[in-house]
Formats: C-alpha cells, sequence, structure tokens
C-alpha cells in the first residue's frame, strides 16, 4: 500500500465518522415564547392582567408622615384614644391595597384587600399595629365583607363629623340607575352596641343631577332599637365645591351617638390646579350624656388646606377650633405629607 492510497483512505474514514456525528446531533428546543403583562383598560387605569387568566389587578396605596396637635384626646369625646399622653404626636402609616376584577355574566366580580401598617414610638396600645383596612367579595352591586360604610361619607375638609361606627362586617346591596341609587345593607355591629354581635339595618338612595348631588341615608340599631337620619348635599358653585349636612338620632345608637342633631357645612375653593382651601363649620345640639342625650351644645370651625407638590406628592394642614358647654375649648389639627402610588 503506498502513501497516496494510505491518505485517501484516512479521509474517507473522517468523513464517514463525521456524518455519523452530525446526523447524531442534538438539536436545541426553541424557547417559549414569554408572555409579557398586558394594560387591562376594562375598569379604568392602573389594572394589568394576571398573567394567564383574564382577571384585572390594580396595586395601590400611600405612605404618610404626620404630625398631629391639640389637647391629649383621651380627655376628649372627638378624637380616638390617645396616641400619647403629650400635646403633640408624629406617627407614619403606610397603606397597600390589591383590587382584582373581571368581566362576568351577572356583571364585574371584584375581590379587594387593603391594610394599614402603623408605626409610632410610645407604648400606648394600638400604636404601632398592622391593621386590616378592608376586606370583600362584589358582583354586580351585591357586597359582602369588611368595608366602610355609607356613613364613611363626609364634608370636604377635615371640620366634619359625620358618624360614630363607620366600618362593619355587612352585606349590602346597591342599585345603581346612573343619576339615581339606592341601597340597602345589613351590619353586624360588633363592639359597637349592647350585644357582642348586635344588627344593623342601613338604608340610602342618592341622586345627582349637573353638578349636584343628594344623598338620604338612614341607620337602625335593632339592639338599642334607636337610630339616624342624616341628609347630605352637594354641589359645584364657582370654582369650588359647596356640601352641607345635618343628622338627627332619637337617642344614641351605633350610628351616630355625638348629639342628638348636628349640622354642618364646607366649600373647597379650588384656589389653583395645585392648591385647594376649605373652610368649614359644625354645630351640635344636644350632647349625648350617658345613654341619652343632655342639654350641652359644642361648636367647631376650621380650615383645611391642601397642596399638591407634585404627581403623587401633596401635604395637607388642617386646624381645628372646638367650644363645647361645660367644657374647655380647643385648638387641635395635624400637618401631614403624604406619597401615593
Amino acid at each position: 500500500m503506498n502513501i497516496k492510497s494510505l491518505l485517501l483512505g484516512s479521509a474517507a474514514a473522517l468523513a464517514a465518522v463525521s456524518g455519523a456525528q452530525a446526523a447524531d446531533a442534538i438539536v436545541a428546543a426553541e424557547p417559549e415564547p414569554m408572555e409579557y403583562v398586558r394594560v387591562c383598560d376594562a375598569f379604568g387605569t392602573g389594572y394589568f392582567y394576571i398573567p394567564g387568566t383574564e382577571t384585572c389587578l390594580k396595586i395601590g396605596g400611600f405612605i404618610r408622615v404626620q404630625g398631629s396637635f391639640g389637647r391629649d384626646a383621651a380627655d376628649s369625646r372627638w378624637e380616638n384614644p390617645a396616641q400619647s399622653t403629650s400635646d403633640w404626636d408624629v406617627f407614619s402609616r403606610a397603606y397597600l391595597s390589591f383590587d382584582a376584577k373581571s368581566d362576568t355574566e351577572y356583571g364585574a366580580l371584584t375581590g379587594f384587600f387593603a391594610a394599614e401598617f402603623n408605626a409610632d414610638n410610645d407604648s400606648d396600645e394600638g400604636d404601632s399595629l398592622i391593621d386590616v383596612d378592608e376586606a370583600y367579595i362584589q358582583l354586580g352591586g351585591l357586597k359582602a365583607g369588611f368595608f366602610y360604610s355609607w356613613w364613611d361619607k363626609g364634608l370636604n375638609g377635615e371640620t366634619d363629623s359625620l358618624g360614630n361606627n363607620t366600618e362593619f362586617n355587612s352585606i349590602a346591596y346597591l342599585y345603581d340607575g346612573g343619576t339615581f341609587q339606592a341601597g340597602i345593607a345589613v351590619d353586624e355591629l360588633e363592639a359597637a352596641t349592647t350585644k357582642a354581635n348586635g344588627v344593623g339595618i342601613e338604608g340610602i338612595v342618592s341622586a345627582t343631577l349637573g353638578g349636584v348631588s343628594f344623598d338620604l341615608l338612614g341607620g337602625f340599631d335593632t339592639e338599642l332599637e334607636e337610630g339616624a337620619i342624616r341628609a347630605l348635599l352637594s354641589a359645584d358653585v364657582g370654582p369650588g365645591t359647596f356640601q352641607a349636612a345635618a343628622i338627627w338620632a332619637s337617642d344614641p345608637n351605633a350610628y351616630w351617638a355625638a348629639s342628638e342633631w348636628t349640622v354642618a357645612a364646607s366649600y373647597r375653593f379650588n384656589a389653583t390646579e395645585k392648591f385647594a382651601i376649605t373652610p368649614g363649620v359644625q354645630y351640635f345640639g344636644s350632647l349625648q350624656d350617658g345613654n341619652d342625650f343632655g342639654d350641652d351644645d359644642a361648636w367647631r370651625v376650621g380650615v383645611t388646606a391642601d397642596y399638591k407638590i407634585t404627581e403623587g406628592l401633596a401635604t395637607r394642614l388642617s386646624v381645628q377650633y372646638q367650644d363645647e358647654d361645660n367644657g374647655d375649648d380647643e385648638v387641635f389639627g395635624f400637618l401631614r405629607l403624604q406619597r401615593d402610588f
């Protein structure tokens, strides 16, 4: 065998081996197409589709830093239990909400959850805690869970007080006819009545025409067998919004207990696109005295200023003055900085 034949044979052998290896080569599978998050505009801004579903989700909330001032709240019927025993206090709060929506044959299906994370430096009970703010399911006009009642609606500003207890575990139905609404709710009055699990009934009718809206709300505490009625009017007037409200109660109950009757008004003046100022006033007739209404009255006047620093960041200043029969007058309020997202 000569050298030429040897070289030709080696080349043929190498070509055969290479061909066999090429036939057995592993071909990498193509990657699965990635599913990007899609914007959902069916329920407003801020929603996106949960990947792989037709459910739209919106995540929101705020971070708040607030400094409050005024007489220790433990000495006042108007404020929550005191943050501390001094005349001023600073606290921070984080609020986080999840709103899931989807279309069904019965209307929009909603699942909503929100929680507050509060931080304060002193050791009073409740200063630093995690609190479920709302948790409910809604299908069309039917709503069930833990949520704010219609008594939570108030006037612009910080002067008014128009509800005693405003959040319950409830079942509610609201008919929405556009310019006309009507609703009814059954509330568990836990920690708000004479029994651990009392029952309350709410009913509301409201109408809107142009820049004017009107609500008529009633609540009945079945354990105390007492109730309250509230009317609220809102109207666009000039460069702002005028609001007025009135409440009458048969006796102290879960929905209203501060006084036998009260009237309140405010006007939000939109000075610029970023700055608004809201003066307000409220009068309380026949203040609560134990389990009944007494003879003392009280009145409150105040002003609230809002300034939008930039998109998502705003500040609010509230200053209130209150004078109560057979009690000391008081100046109280707060300065707040809040970042919404």
